[in-house]
């Protein structure tokens, strides 16, 4: 029996950690739109399993707050890539910005 049927879901690695999303050439539109997808699955699961008393309510809001920040980081690498591509500079060249410079914001 896997560690999900017992109600823990396994931790992703933090947007700054994960390979394509490091390296200019490797993130593309698509795989940042899919990750943003994923993490919005998470979120749902994890409000699910507060629900069916499977986690506390301290690690659903710790867990939210991680998953939150993932996805600030991947919408401002997604608009990033969009302006570059506007502006006709390479999208490729892009960069994760850490979690502090692009928490909350709002576009």
């Amino acid at each position: 029996m896997g560690a999900e049927a017992h109600g823990f879901e396994p931790r992703r690695r933090p947007v700054s950690e994960e390979h394509t999303f490091r390296q200019p050439g490797r993130t593309t539109e698509q795989g940042i739109l899919h990750r943003i997808s994923s993490m919005i699955d998470d979120e749902k699961t994890l409000r699910d399993q507060l629900a069916e008393g499977r986690i506390d309510s301290r690690t659903e809001h710790e867990r939210l707050a991680e998953v939150e920040r993932e996805l600030d980081q991947c919408w401002d690498l997604l608009r990033q890539r969009r302006a570059r591509a506007q502006y006709g500079e390479d999208p490729d060249e892009t960069r994760v910005r850490p979690s502090w410079q692009v928490e909350g914001y709002e576009g």
